[in-house]
C-alpha cells in the first residue's frame, strides 16, 4: 500500500502540482532567468511550465502564439506575465529585452528558422527534439550559438553527456533522469561482459497522441514517426553502445496512406563497431510507431517504451525509459544467477527529488549551464548533429529521404 501511495504522490508532484520554488527575487540570489515560450504548444505545460514552477532561478515570463487570444489564454492559465500574438508575435517576443531564455517547441520544420532568430536576438535556447529537419540545420544552429556565446540545448530530456576521458565527444552518455544512467552504469561496470546487442522501442497506440491531420503528419513541417519518436530509441542505442552506428543494414517504413512521404512507423536494423578488437559488430534494432493498431481491431495496445541490452554474460532491460518518473523497472539477468530488479529516481548524493521528471532534471542542467555552472548532465552539439545524420541515413535507407531543409536565411549585418 505504501508503494502505491508513493507512486501517486510522486506522479502528482511531477505531473500535476509540483512544490513551488521560493521566489529568487525575495532573497539575495541573482534575479531569475526570464523564459519566453514560442507557441502555445501542447507539450509546453509538462516540458516547461511544471518544471519551471519548482525551479527557484527561472520565471515564466512571456508566451507568443499566432492567435493572440490563444496566447492570452495560455498565459493566464499557466502564470506567464506577458503574451504576444498575431503574425509578428514570435518576433515581438524575441525582441523583448527582458527575456533571457527561449523555449522552442514549434513544429520540426520551424525549429531552424526560429532558433536562428532567437540566437540572433541574444537569447539562450532550449530547443525541442529533433533539433531540425536535417543535420546541416543542426550544425548551423550550434555554430551560431557558439559564435554568440549562447547556450543551445536540444531537449532530449531523458539523457546526458558524460564528461570523461573516454571517446565520448560525439556521444550521449544518457538521459537527464537517473534511471537510464543506472542502466549505463551496469553495462560499464563489466558485470555482464561486453555488449552484443541492444534494441529499443517507442511505439504508441493509434490516436495517442497523433491526430491524422496534425503537425506530426505534415511533411512540410518535418513530420514522421522517425522524426517524432524514432529519435529517442536511436539516441538510446547510441548511448548504450558508446558510439555511432557503423551502418544501417535495413530500414522499413510504414507509409501514411494519405501522404506516402510520411512514415507512421519505422524499423531500422543497425550495426555498431564492437568495443573489443576483432569481436563481431554489435547488432541493434530500433522501432518507432505512433499508430500502433489495436489488437483484433478493437483492443487498445499499451505504449511500448523499453530498451534492452544483451551482453556476453547476461542482459539488462529498462522499462519506460522515456517517462521513468511515473514508473520504471531495471531488470538485470546475469547468466547463471538470480535476476534482480532495480529502480533509480534520484542521483546518489546529487541534485534532484524522486518526483522530478526528466524535464525537471533537464531544466536544472540548462539553468546550470546558463549560469556558468557545470551541469550534472548535458547534450553536446556533436551528439545532436550525429543523431540527425543517422535519422537522415535511416530515412534514406527506407526510401523516404530526408525531411525538407528550411529555406530561411539569417540576414547578415
Amino acid at each position: 500500500m505504501s508503494s502505491i501511495f508513493g507512486v501517486f504522490k510522486r506522479v502528482y508532484a511531477a505531473l500535476v502540482s509540483p512544490p513551488r520554488a521560493p521566489n529568487a527575487e525575495n532573497n539575495n540570489a541573482s534575479p531569475p532567468l526570464k523564459i519566453g515560450l514560442l507557441g502555445a504548444a501542447a507539450i509546453a505545460p509538462h516540458a516547461l511550465v511544471l518544471p519551471a514552477k519548482s525551479h527557484p532561478e527561472v520565471e515564466l515570463y512571456a508566451v507568443a502564439a499566432r492567435d493572440i487570444s490563444r496566447a492570452e489564454h495560455f498565459s493566464k492559465k499557466h502564470g506567464f506575465k506577458k503574451w504576444y500574438g498575431g503574425k509578428n508575435g514570435y518576433q515581438e517576443l524575441l525582441d523583448d529585452p527582458a527575456i533571457d531564455i527561449v523555449y522552442n517547441p514549434l513544429p520540426n520544420g520551424l525549429h531552424y528558422e526560429w532558433t536562428m532568430k532567437a540566437l540572433a536576438a541574444g537569447k539562450h535556447v532550449l530547443l525541442e527534439k529533433p533539433s531540425g529537419n536535417t543535420a546541416e540545420e543542426t550544425r548551423r544552429m550550434f555554430s551560431l550559438a557558439d559564435q554568440k556565446g549562447l547556450v543551445l540545448l536540444e531537449a532530449f530530456h531523458y539523457r546526458q553527456v558524460c564528461f570523461n576521458n573516454l571517446q565520448m565527444t560525439v556521444l550521449t552518455n544518457d538521459r537527464f533522469h537517473p534511471a537510464i544512467q543506472r542502466v549505463r552504469a551496469i553495462i560499464d561496470s563489466g558485470e555482464l561482459g561486453a555488449i552484443k546487442e541492444v534494441d529499443a522501442t517507442l511505439a504508441l497506440p493509434k490516436g495517442l497522441p497523433v491526430k491524422d491531420n496534425g503537425i506530426r503528419m505534415n511533411y512540410d513541417l518535418g513530420g514522421g514517426a522517425m522524426m517524432d519518436c524514432g529519435c529517442y530509441p536511436l539516441n538510446c542505442v547510441r548511448y548504450l553502445t558508446s558510439s555511432n552506428p557503423s551502418a544501417v543494414i535495413s530500414a522499413t517504413a510504414i507509409r501514411d496512406t494519405r501522404d506516402p512521404r510520411i512514415d507512421t512507423g519505422t524499423t531500422a536494423n543497425l550495426t555498431f563497431a564492437s568495443l573489443r578488437p576483432g569481436a563481431e559488430p554489435v547488432r541493434s534494432t530500433i522501432k518507432c510507431d505512433f499508430a500502433n493498431p489495436p489488437r483484433c481491431g478493437f483492443i487498445p495496445r499499451f505504449p511500448e517504451l523499453s530498451v534492452r541490452a544483451v551482453c556476453e554474460r547476461g542482459s539488462v532491460e529498462l522499462f519506460n525509459f522515456v517517462m521513468p518518473v511515473v514508473y520504471h523497472s531495471i531488470t538485470v539477468r546475469p547468466d547463471g544467477d538470480v535476476p534482480r530488479t532495480e529502480k533509480a529516481y534520484t542521483f546518489e548524493g546529487g541534485k534532484g527529488e524522486d518526483w522530478w521528471p526528466t524535464y525537471r532534471y533537464q531544466l536544472e542542467a540548462f539553468v546550470d549551464k546558463v549560469r556558468g555552472r557545470t551541469p550534472q548532465t548535458w547534450v553536446n552539439p556533436e551528439d545532436s548533429i550525429a543523431n540527425m545524420e543517422w535519422i537522415e541515413k535511416i530515412y534514406e535507407e527506407s526510401g523516404l529521404g530526408s525531411r525538407p531543409q528550411s529555406t530561411y536565411v539569417l540576414p547578415t549585418a
